[in-house]
């Protein structure tokens, strides 16, 4: 983008390009904020099939149909420069819509500069296809008054109301180290090297303007945000997201995901909010659990993934059926009962989590489980009432550790080759 700021990295390269390489790279960058339009890059091979468009009303990579991997990652942001941090964002945003093409993060290439320059990609995703890349950012609480009460970019009056911090829970155990953050970057895939390729390019044009504080690896899907999608499994065996949010429900997506005109600051219509939760699965203790008591804690079956009492996945629980001995079908302490709607005033969300193993704990135990990332319009009105009624009274409690938090503004999509991630916010 013109009004980006030249990395010094850049300046480099270009400098020792010489007067031809640099017309050369010139027009390299035209065609980047070309891509940003969505037009094809004529240097290169061609992007294969599988990329999914950059631009749009709404970001990428929040109804899109889940993609296999994913790389997230939380940034401290360590300049109080407000230009700084604006042009990362604008070399973020044009970053992405190359990756997201199936082309090398930056103008020059991994491969193409001169030798004694570093290289503006880094090259692990050299040949390979983008693999249905989508990137998504989002803007912590602190990055409008961090820890000190600081307002230290200028954007504090512009802070949602609905970006209030999460309450604490029930059984917490959060790890302060991996919670929070001033920006997010969430990177799916269906190629765990591409997702991790975009990461690490991202964080590595933004060193000296923010740091990593956490991040996280996932893999295997845990929920479908597309009819066309089967439902998966979580770590538990079972079937998880049946009842989630769908790209197809505009009406509930309306209602429920995309934040509307005057719900708050304009510059949040259109995005959405998002919170993660590192959860720990206590698998040794699950896996020693009787088939009938799992089945009972989570409210469905194991096999078909059907409500208690139903023949079929997609079938709706019935809350209100009695067995024979009087008792509910569907126990009043069972995981599904708690997180339905109907018993959490109507509140909905789109969940696109996924699984984790981060090795062992040094006990000889499986440091597994689930990273849960769920999108909504207002998460005092949707997550946090689900959460709360399951914090004080889901049984499968007993089996799971909600260990990191995270919570996030998304701002809608990109719309244009002038635009980048957070341009209404910092206008």
């Amino acid at each position: 983008m013109s009004d980006s700021i030249v990395s010094r990295r850049r300046a480099i390269a270009l400098a020792g390009v010489g007067v031809a390489g640099v017309a050369g790279v010139a027009g390299a960058a035209a065609v980047g904020s070309a891509l940003i339009k969505g037009s094809a890059e004529p240097e290169g091979p061609s992007p294969a099939e599988g990329a999914v468009a950059f631009t749009g009303e709404h970001q990428a990579g929040i109804v899109t149909p889940a993609q296999d991997r994913l790389h997230f990652v939380a940034f401290d942001v360590i300049t109080t420069d407000r230009d700084r941090l604006i042009g990362l964002l604008q070399d973020w945003t044009a970053a992405a819509a190359r990756m997201t093409a199936g082309r090398d993060a930056g103008e020059i290439g991994a491969v193409n500069g001169v030798p004694e320059a570093p290289p503006d990609d880094t090259g692990e995703a050299l040949g390979l296809p983008p693999s249905g890349l989508t990137i998504t950012v989002g803007f912590g609480p602190t990055l409008f008054r961090d820890a000190a009460g600081k307002d230290r970019f200028g954007i504090a009056a512009q802070r949602p109301e609905a970006l209030a911090d999460l309450p604490h829970f029930p059984g917490d155990t959060l790890d302060a180290a991996i919670s929070g953050g001033d920006l997010c970057v969430q990177a799916c895939a269906n190629d765990p090297q591409v997702a991790v390729h975009a990461i690490r390019n991202l964080a590595r044009i933004g060193m000296g303007v923010v740091s990593v504080r956490w991040s996280q690896l996932g893999f295997g899907r845990t929920s479908s945000t597309s009819r066309e999608q089967a439902t998966p499994r979580n770590m538990f065996g079972f079937k998880d997201g049946t009842a989630n949010l769908k790209a197809e429900e505009t009406d509930l997506l309306r209602d429920h995901l995309w934040v509307q005109p005057g719900d708050g600051p304009a510059w949040m219509a259109g995005g959405a909010y998002l919170v993660t939760r590192k959860i720990r699965m206590l698998i040794e203790t699950w896996d020693r659990t009787p088939l009938a008591e799992q089945e009972a804690i989570v409210g469905r079956s194991k096999g078909v993934g059907a409500p208690l009492g139903k023949a079929k996945e997609f079938d709706e629980p019935d809350l209100a059926a009695l067995g024979a001995d009087g008792e509910p079908v569907v126990p009043t302490v069972a995981h599904v009962r708690l997180a339905h709607p109907s018993t959490n005033s109507g509140a909905r969300l789109l969940r696109r989590g996924y699984n984790f193993v981060d090795g062992s704990d040094g006990l000889g135990r499986l440091n597994a489980g689930l990273f849960f990332i769920g999108y909504q319009r207002d998460p005092r009105t949707a997550f946090v009432l689900v959460q709360r009624s399951l914090a004080r009274q889901d049984v499968m409690n007993e089996y799971i550790r909600h260990v990191s938090s995270g919570l996030f503004a998304c701002p809608p999509g990109i719309n244009g080759d002038s635009d980048f991630w957070g341009r209404a916010l910092f206008s």
